[in-house]
């Protein structure tokens, strides 16, 4: 009997192994070996599966060196991206891995996720070549090192610099060279954009991927394009380039798609000329054909929130015009300069504070978190335009507050390192994080006995110093230009600026007080968005009480008719799908819905079943990222208490560029649709991942963005609700709302996505 027992309980054991196995158990995964790359910073480990079918998704991880204070680098392949590119082939995968430390036995962790939500780790070590380094990155000068512990947002950095034909380079905030171009060009006319180098070169133009891939996008000439120069920065839908032609130098701008289709021109010289025919004046004292330099182009910045852009001309000033019909909106500059001297220019020209200084040779314009202009002033007069203007002695990052109903640029923050820095060329300043910044001396003298030097500065929201590493150059070879990079988890394929997930966490009640989600589907092909979920005892886990005991989701039309209702995730029909998407709840209590939508508004009802009440979650996961069609926005409504019964949203960015986002709390202006008890005085606080604050608002009209958010006809219908414009870069957020002065009542956090 006792050995019946122990073989009956063995077979039960055997057949509830054999019944949960996930594909992480059955499916075996080898490391085979590993083949060098382009570069030592390259590599290719190759994998034996037992079955490619099952795998989702790959993802590496370099850790970093001992002392090092950066984020491991780690990308994330699809099973689909890998054996697009022919590297899944009769049970092999062949991974490509970069970021790889050269010279040195680096440890790299492999993450298998499966089909079936569950995964499992492995590890191996990579040892590579020392990079003969003809540019002299890996041995900068420290003069500071990093700052241990530092809030400084970024851990990687490009540097844009033509000094060999490895361009360009990638190094971490502790200095150590992470990746080089393969492209065997030398150029400084380089983009980072879809997790790939863009390069542009004489007439042609190159997409360098991370794992070595060079490709051809384009020729240009037949466009007149004899050169591309300087910057190439984000546009309204592709990147945006500098050229030369045969007819003008240093004064056309392209934008580019990132499949090389040319989609716009700009002439700056037709666009000046013109304005100043209208007003009066001879362009032919201003404007000149090819080989004058009397604009000099060196960069150009799109800015979303008024479809403008913004130009910077070396030897003039920064210009705005009209995204679609190239008409002047304002200019800033030096009013010593030549163009203050014709009054069809003069009439746009922006008055500046008390205090402020205008920009002079400027380089690297681009649009702040906060709608400010932020640029690299290098201090130097023109040196073809007569009159010259004025000239300093030193250059400094500024950034200026643009008022356009007063027609003012105020400059509200500078970072005069040393009033001794003399970089009359080239250079840059970019904000990461909002008050993080990556600033770029590029062409350093200091007095005719020292060589000439790049110095690269870190500085985090405190204004404090984070980092400054020195390299030699020969005029702005090594680091032309340098920008911040996020590669601690890059996914492959990439994924566009727009909300993946959001979510909503709120006290759920009877009637008005369920917590409503709007949900807006937009585009041309449906989307399979969803798994909508409904959440309440598994948020004790976070340490909540007075969770909602059995919450129930019911999703609604537009017509608000019922196109599908859950109680209990488990007994839905998508129930295994729900779980092989990782997405299962953890309560089976809890309620989930997997769905195609097609474009349209839809609404998410969650409400506790027999009427319970208790504090609840909604969710959205956005299953189908790319395609031609995205989660727009979601509003989500509910009871605003205190404490933790605030009504809080996350939302999640995707992973490449940056996301134009509207984050509203409505009260009063619910009146309207039949509530009654309404929050009187609705707050926000958008946070970052780290719990940083971004921005806290009460009252729309006293935000940095109000004239954006009427220029957009987003503005809230009354004063007291609040709502700002973020700009912001992939990550997670949370939005919570509540009232100022600590009443209750119903909400609505609403988050938009304006690209």
């Amino acid at each position: 009997m006792f050995t019946k027992t122990l073989l009956g309980a063995a077979i039960s054991l055997f057949v509830c192994r054999t019944a949960f196995a996930t594909e992480a158990d059955t499916t075996v995964i080898t490391i085979e070996g590993q083949t060098a790359g382009a570069t030592p910073f390259l590599s290719q480990i190759t994998l034996a599966a037992s079955d490619t079918a099952t795998i989702k998704n790959i993802k590496f991880s370099v850790a970093p060196r001992p002392g090092s204070s950066t984020r491991p680098l780690s990308a994330t392949y699809s099973s689909e991206y890998l054996a697009e590119r022919g590297a899944i082939l009769n049970g092999k995968i062949f991974l490509p891995v970069y970021g790889l430390y050269d010279g040195y036995t680096n440890s790299v962790t492999l993450s298998y996720s499966f089909h079936d939500g569950s995964s499992k780790d492995d590890s191996t070590t990579v040892t590579t070549a020392i990079f003969d380094d003809p540019c002299g990155y890996k041995t900068p000068t420290i003069l500071q090192p990093k700052i241990e512990n530092s809030s400084l947002s970024y851990d990687y950095i490009l540097l844009k610099g033509a000094c060999s034909s490895y361009s360009p380079a990638i190094i971490d905030t502790d200095g150590a060279l992470r990746w080089v171009g393969t492209a065997d060009t030398a150029s400084f006319d380089v983009a980072f954009h879809e997790n790939s180098i863009y390069l542009a070169h004489g007439s042609l133009l190159y997409r360098n991927d991370l794992d070595g891939t060079v490709s051809l996008l384009g020729d240009y000439g037949s466009a007149g394009v004899i050169d591309f120069h300087h910057n190439v920065d984000r546009g309204k839908f592709g990147l945006l380039y500098e050229v030369d032609t045969k007819a003008y130098l240093e004064s056309i701008i392209l934008e580019i798609d990132s499949t090389g289709n040319l989609l716009k021109t700009w002439n700056m010289a037709d666009i000046i000329s013109a304005a100043m025919t209208a007003g009066g004046d001879d362009p032919a004292q201003f404007v000149f054909a090819s080989p004058t330099d009397w604009f000099h182009s060196n960069a150009v910045t799109y800015n979303r929130a008024d479809n403008t852009l913004i130009v910077s001309s070396r030897e003039d000033f920064v210009i705005a015009i009209d995204y679609d019909t190239s008409a002047i909106k304002w200019i800033l500059g030096d009013p010593e300069k030549a163009w203050y001297e014709f009054p069809s220019l003069r009439q746009y020209a922006l008055e500046l504070a008390p205090g402020s200084l205008p920009p002079i040779g400027q380089h690297a314009v681009s649009i702040t978190y906060d709608q400010g202009l932020l640029l690299f002033d290098n201090g130097l007069n023109s040196l073809f335009q007569l009159p010259p203007g004025a000239v300093r002695s030193y250059a400094s990052p500024r950034k200026y507050r643009i008022d356009l109903s007063a027609r003012m640029a105020t400059e509200v923050w500078n970072f005069p390192m040393d009033e001794s820095v003399n970089s009359p060329y080239c250079g840059s300043v970019y904000e990461d994080l909002p008050l993080n910044y990556l600033i770029d001396y590029a062409y350093v003298t200091l007095d005719p006995t020292q060589a000439r030097h790049a110095r690269v500065v870190g500085v985090d929201a405190t204004d404090t110093k984070v980092f400054d590493y020195e390299y030699p150059t020969a005029g702005c070879l090594a680091v032309f230009n340098a920008t911040p990079l996020h590669l601690e988890n890059t996914p492959f394929p990439a994924v566009g600026p727009q909300s993946l997930n959001l979510s909503t966490r709120g006290l759920v009640g009877p009637d008005q007080a369920a917590l409503i989600a709007g949900i807006i589907v937009t585009g041309s092909d449906p989307k399979t968005v969803v798994v909508l979920r409904a959440l309440g005892p598994s948020l004790e886990e976070n340490g909540l009480s007075d969770t909602l005991a059995d919450p129930v989701i019911t999703l609604f039309d537009a017509d608000a008719r019922v196109l599908a209702t859950n109680d209990d995730w488990q007994a839905g029909a998508d129930a295994g799908q729900i779980s092989a998407d990782g997405l299962a709840p953890n309560n089976p209590a809890e309620a989930a819905l997997r769905t195609t939508l097609a474009p349209g508004a839809y609404t998410a009802v969650v409400t506790g079943k027999d009427i319970s009440l208790g504090v609840g979650l909604v969710e959205v996961y956005d299953l189908s990222p790319s395609g031609n069609s995205e989660l727009a926005n979601i509003s989500t409504r509910g009871m605003v208490g205190t404490d933790s019964d605030l009504l809080i949203s996350g939302f999640i960015v995707g992973a490449i560029d940056s996301s134009t986002v509207v984050v509203r709390a409505l009260g009063p202006s619910l009146g309207s649709a039949g509530i009654s008890d309404f929050l009187k005085d609705p707050s926000l606080t958008v946070y970052d991942q780290n719990g940083s604050a971004l921005v806290t608002n009460d009252s729309w009209r006293d935000d940095p963005s109000a004239l954006e958010l009427e220029q957009n006809q987003i503005e809230p219908s009354n004063d007291k609700e609040a709502a700002t414009i973020l700009h912001l870069p992939a990550g997670a957020y949370t939005a919570i709302a509540m009232d100022a002065n600590g009443e209750t009542g119903i909400g609505l956090v609403e988050v938009y996505n304006l690209d």
